[in-house]
């Protein structure tokens, strides 16, 4: 990985959410970003099965790669995501992150899947999930992806029990000496941002909140919290 985001840092690094920006112009849109100093760049794969919404595949990963030499952090919210994650980390993906939701039972073994194809792997949950229920698998996992949303589009409104969610993973994974970092994804903006990083969040998946903005770098930065 180019930009090795799982070493230890001082503030919250920020994923921009490419749903949110012009698909038009996705490459331009991917360089100013990595520009105005994002720390990775979240691509939200939807199937309109497990979501109700569809976006992109593995061709969107391929095609931004050569734009940005930041992680890929690619989150499946698809259904069977197993049949699917090789062609994702061939076209370029560095962070593979797939549902609790969607697995079953076979989430321990596509945790393996991903690792053995040489890239960072992640659990996400829901927002109804308890995060109790991936403890025995932290282990097995780089990145623990908690929406803060329902997913399937962007825009909407920070869920706030979250928060709670968010001190619970960290004590747990602070408890077992692991080095997993946590990820929120959905309604972080700025007046937020500070509240989630204090529970103990360190990446940022942001859509609108830097898309949308007027000045992306200056919103970019707002969002990297001290910890």
């Amino acid at each position: 990985m180019a930009n090795n985001i799982f070493d230890k840092t001082e503030k919250t690094a920020v994923a921009p959410s490419i749903l949110s920006a012009d698909f038009a112009n996705m490459g331009q849109e991917v360089e100013t970003i990595t520009k105005f100093g994002a720390d990775l760049v979240h691509v939200d794969v939807m199937d309109g099965e497990f979501v109700p919404n569809i976006t992109f595949g593995p061709k969107m990963v391929k095609d931004i790669r050569p734009h940005t030499d930041l992680p890929l952090d690619v989150h499946l919210m698809i259904a069977k995501p197993w049949r699917y994650i090789k062609n994702f980390v061939d076209a370029g993906a560095d962070i593979v992150t797939v549902h609790y939701e969607a697995c079953g039972d076979k989430l321990s073994e596509t945790l393996e899947q991903i690792h053995a194809l040489g890239v960072k792997s992640g659990i996400a949950i829901n927002p109804d999930v308890p995060v109790e229920q991936i403890y025995d698998l932290l282990p097995k996992c780089d990145l623990l992806l908690l929406m803060s949303v329902f997913p399937g589009f962007g825009g909407q409104k920070f869920i706030e029990s979250v928060l709670e969610k968010i001190k619970q993973a960290r004590t747990e994974i602070n408890k077992r000496g692991l080095n997993v970092k946590i990820e929120v994804d959905g309604g972080i903006n700025f007046n937020n941002c500070k509240t989630v990083a204090d529970s103990g969040a360190d990446f940022f998946v942001a859509g609108s909140a830097v898309f949308g903005a007027i000045d992306i770098e200056q919103a970019i930065n707002a969002l990297k919290i001290s910890k």
